[in-house]
């Protein structure tokens, strides 16, 4: 028997490429935004990767 989780199978990191895509905007401004700190980016294994709170943030949802 499974337990229901929320928010459970979503992913909790975004490439680059990714978030350009959702956010609807140039994977070139997703790396300046990166670059001046208007987003926050880790390395995860050696791949950039935006937190998927952070990308919530950007969208105007806020964190959870």
């Amino acid at each position: 028997m499974q337990k229901k989780m929320p928010n459970a199978g979503g992913p909790a990191f975004y490439s680059p490429a990714e978030a350009a895509w959702l956010l609807g905007i140039d994977l070139n401004s997703i790396h300046r935004a990166i670059r001046v700190g208007e987003l926050r980016a880790v390395r995860r294994r050696s791949r950039l990767v935006i937190p998927a709170a952070e990308l919530r943030r950007a969208l105007g949802g806020g964190a959870r």
